[in-house]
């Protein structure tokens, strides 16, 4: 990669600052037909390339360099880059106050240029898995990414996959791929799996407090990939093989979807039978041994819990081994949105009142507390399905200004008079159901709305307080 490279790309990426370009150069210079020095040089004398600067790479990417490793961002999205550079990034405090430092460095440069690849000792690939509208795998992101990586891959590297993905991947998509190239992943270059396990906007589960599965085609492979891995985590767990890693992601993910879908379950059941579900969840959690708890909300969202499963299913189907369990439980989970706008419409036609002449307020666009993330959040398909049927729908959330819903682009309203009293007030809807509440954001009107469907089953609202 040349210095005329990155400026070109700067041009429309945001422009690196001068150090920036002149570690790009530097290391154009230093790795010219040398090889790759991971597992055999200091930390601080190696160089790590992080492909793809979403919720999982922008942190590693932090980690890496916070342990003294030249890092280069890469991501193909140019407002991507801009945000970061910006500082914009949804990332922890602490993170965000790392990232500060680490712009204005020398050994942290952001990139959208692939040719970068070649100058790392490390690569590591951490770009989305999502599934399509049919909820069918949809890897296209991580086959060019992969794609990518080999073309520029050279002999002495260690390669990466880190983005979560049907068993098999790793092979399919680096080291068959690197073999055509006459690169073979063991002797030649390296190559492991080691997914994520970054829970978004939770202090206490950052990654440096959590362990981090490790699966290698080699021993040399697990040495070089694990000399930096382990500055990214609490401890490394190895595995026998890419494909074990790969699986050990989804079965983790798979158990989560299936004891939500579970808890979905318990909570109607509890509603049915005139029980408070949170109370009884806990009482359970009591139990020191066997039981782990999962609680009833209004759905699944953000691109892990309710897509991952997906790797698994589909896979599975196709060799004629359906998972049957995993698909009734994500059949469960994928009708949660259409269960709580049933109940929505159930509630006001008890009131006597048609949901096509309705006024509703969603609480919560975002699908997690203090994110202001609404990817895949269950906010989405409840608005489209309420507009859809004639509702008149307006939401509240202070993180999300914006969401778009039913082919509609709506705004974050304020129902609380004291801050704006231009707008409808709690009194005004005839239901407001709350999905998401963020902690810190004061939500004390809603003790003045007529009638609450809460879907958190723990927010203390309304004058009159349901639940799904």
């Amino acid at each position: 990669m040349t210095r005329e490279l990155a400026l070109k790309e700067s041009a429309e990426a945001g422009a690196p600052t001068a150090p920036q370009l002149e570690l790009i150069a530097g290391l154009e210079g230093a790795w010219a037909g040398e090889g790759a020095r991971a597992g055999e040089a200091p930390v601080a004398e190696t160089v790590v390339a992080v492909v793809g600067l979403g919720y999982v790479g922008l942190p590693t990417a932090i980690a890496l360099r916070n342990a003294g490793a030249h890092v280069i961002g890469l991501d193909s999205s140019a407002a991507r880059l801009r945000a970061i550079r910006g500082g914009e990034a949804e990332l922890l405090s602490s993170e965000q106050e790392d990232l500060a430092r680490h712009l204005s460095e020398e050994s942290f440069a952001l990139t959208a240029s692939p040719e970068a690849i070649t100058l790392a000792d490390l690569v590591l690939i951490c770009v989305p898995t999502p599934v399509d509208e049919q909820r069918r795998p949809d890897p296209a992101l991580v086959r060019a990414a992969c794609a990518s990586v080999v073309a520029h891959a050279r002999a002495g590297q260690t390669l990466v996959l880190s983005s979560t993905t049907y068993v098999g991947s790793t092979r399919e998509m680096l080291i068959e791929p690197l073999a055509e190239r006459g690169l073979i992943a063991g002797e030649d270059i390296h190559v492991a799996f080691a997914p994520e396990r970054i829970d978004p906007g939770v202090e206490g589960h950052g990654q440096l407090s959590t362990p981090r599965v490790i699966g290698a085609v080699s021993e040399s492979c697990f040495r070089r990939a694990a000399a930096l891995l382990r500055h990214t985590c609490s401890e490394l767990h190895r595995v026998s093989s890419p494909e074990a890693a790969e699986m050990v992601k989804l079965q983790e993910n798979t158990f989560r979807a299936v004891n939500i879908a579970l808890a979905f379950e318990l909570g109607e059941a509890c509603r049915t039978l005139g029980l408070d579900p949170i109370e009884v969840t806990e009482a359970a959690a009591t139990k020191p041994y066997g039981y782990l708890a999962h609680y009833p909300s209004a759905g699944i969202g953000g691109h892990c819990i309710g897509v991952d499963p997906y790797y698994l299913i589909h896979p599975l189907r196709e060799r004629g081994r359906p998972a049957t369990l995993l698909e009734e439980a994500m059949r469960k989970v994928q009708g949660r949105p259409r269960h709580i706008v049933w109940r929505a419409h159930e509630e006001l036609v008890s009131a006597g009142i048609r949901l096509a002449e309705a006024r509703v307020l969603v609480v919560g666009a975002s699908y997690k507390p203090g994110l202001a993330d609404s990817r895949e959040a269950p906010a989405r398909e409840i608005i489209a399905r309420l507009l859809e049927k004639g509702a008149g729908v307006d939401y509240h959330d202070p993180l999300v200004p914006e969401v778009s819903a039913g082919g509609r682009l709506l705004r974050t309203v304020d129902p609380d008079p004291r801050r704006d009293a231009s707008g409808l007030g709690p009194e005004d809807y005839d239901l407001v159901i709350v999905l998401t509440v963020h902690p810190g954001h004061d939500y004390g009107w809603l003790m003045r709305c007529p009638k609450v469907l809460d879907c958190t089953y723990r927010t203390a609202a309304g004058g009159v307080r349901l639940v799904p």
